[in-house]
């Protein structure tokens, strides 16, 4: 059994009597060396984590295995913390947490803000651009900070988006005698945090030039970078819903193109993850960038072309085919290694991948669909449709069938 104690910045007097008492029976104490000076000495050997500390964590727990072995963490050890990294590694029944107030409820506490009505953002070891996603008109936002310029940074990046008059608040040393508050708007935000442990709090207030984007599928065009390669609007809209993200899910998006598709899974929840696989480098390199934009930094990109691409991938749980329909052996290998429950999705726009689909649909059923959309332009001094090239749709979910 490990033992993982939270602990506070006001350290040893701040810990309920269960938590003294396992780090007092402990023959090994882990942390940082910062969490480990906040406990008085003991007879426990002391050892701080290494860096990278991943890596070498399933190492450290094999060495003092048989020990009473005692893990020190900020706060709540399941907030972000090592905790939840320790159960995924050992299992759950090997670890007993005893908890203490995380950063999240004592910043809220603070401000007198409900906790269920705040997100949350880490940039602890994650991309900013994490917070692009949920940066919208009205919401409360804790942000996690990554070190003393992490105020600064954060408020670079709500004025990027037009939010430069959202009220900051930063909160540093939460519990301890040292604890400090600072305030601004983010647009005139300057100077560093005098802590590196701090907790941002933004109200997000669009200013003028702010463009919101929804979190339900069917961003504007414009919300992408391409160069024409993209899935369109109204299509995308009715593709992701055939696709039914759910949280946790991965999506592969095979010819992903600007990797709207991808992208707008990810948005969907917090807990989706996505795989586009896209042939040409210039536009693989403007999907990193649509989902740094869009606040989905995690987006893997697979440089490669299909079938071949996608060998070694971890199987999904859904895959949408936007291009490369008719490459000999694509759809077969989505199919083999889809998960039971699982959808694919294929638009087709040529006749060739229409006859390729109609030959799956006939085999397996499904959904089949074709949208026409037409849009109002210019004729003259007057105004009349255009039509863009109709799109079919098809979609089957996998069930126990080979």
């Amino acid at each position: 059994m490990i033992t993982v104690v939270g602990i506070g910045a006001d350290g040893w007097d701040g810990l309920a009597a269960d938590s003294r008492r396992a780090l007092e029976a402990a023959d090994v104490l882990m942390g940082a060396p910062r969490q480990l000076a906040l406990v008085p000495a003991s007879a426990a050997e002391r050892v701080s984590w290494p860096s990278p500390l991943l890596p070498a964590l399933p190492g450290l727990m094999e060495r003092y295995a048989g020990r009473e072995v005692c893990v020190l963490a900020s706060g709540d050890p399941m907030f972000y913390g090592i905790g939840s990294t320790l159960v995924g590694l050992v299992g759950a029944a090997r670890i007993k947490v005893l908890p203490h107030l995380s950063s999240l409820s004592l910043a809220c506490a603070r401000l007198g803000w409900p906790v269920e009505q705040v997100d949350v953002v880490s940039l602890v070891g994650r991309p900013p651009a994490a917070l692009n996603a949920a940066i919208l008109p009205g919401r409360r936002v804790i942000v996690l900070g990554a070190g003393r310029d992490a105020p600064a940074l954060v408020a670079g990046l709500l004025s990027g988006l037009g939010y430069g008059p959202s009220p900051m608040t930063v909160l540093s040393d939460l519990g301890a005698g040292s604890e400090s508050v600072l305030t601004g708007t983010a647009g005139t935000w300057a100077g560093a945090a005098p802590s590196a442990l701090n907790v941002i709090a933004v109200e997000c207030v669009a200013g003028p030039e702010a463009e919101p984007l929804a979190r339900v599928p069917g961003l504007p065009d414009a919300a992408f970078e391409h160069d024409g390669q993209l899935t369109k609007r109204e299509v995308r809209a009715v593709s992701l819903s055939r696709l039914a993200p759910l949280p946790g899910e991965l999506l592969w998006d095979v010819g992903a193109g600007a990797g709207s598709i991808a992208i707008e899974w990810m948005r969907g929840h917090p807990s989706c993850a996505a795989v586009a696989i896209e042939c040409r480098a210039d536009r693989a390199a403007a999907i990193r960038r649509n989902a740094d934009a869009l606040g989905v930094p995690s987006l893997r990109v697979v440089a490669g072309k299909a079938p071949a691409a996608l060998d070694g991938l971890p199987a999904p749980d859904a895959v949408f085919v936007g291009g490369g329909a008719t490459a000999p052996g694509l759809l077969e290998h989505c199919w083999a290694v889809l998960r039971p429950g699982g959808r694919l999705v294929v638009n087709a726009v040529t006749l060739e991948s229409e006859a390729v689909i109609a030959e799956w649909y006939a085999r397996l059923g499904g959904d089949l669909v074709r949208l026409a959309v037409q849009r109002a332009s210019p004729v003259g001094s007057f105004t009349g449709w255009r039509a863009a090239m109709p799109v079919t749709v098809w979609s089957v979910t996998r069930k126990d069938v080979p």
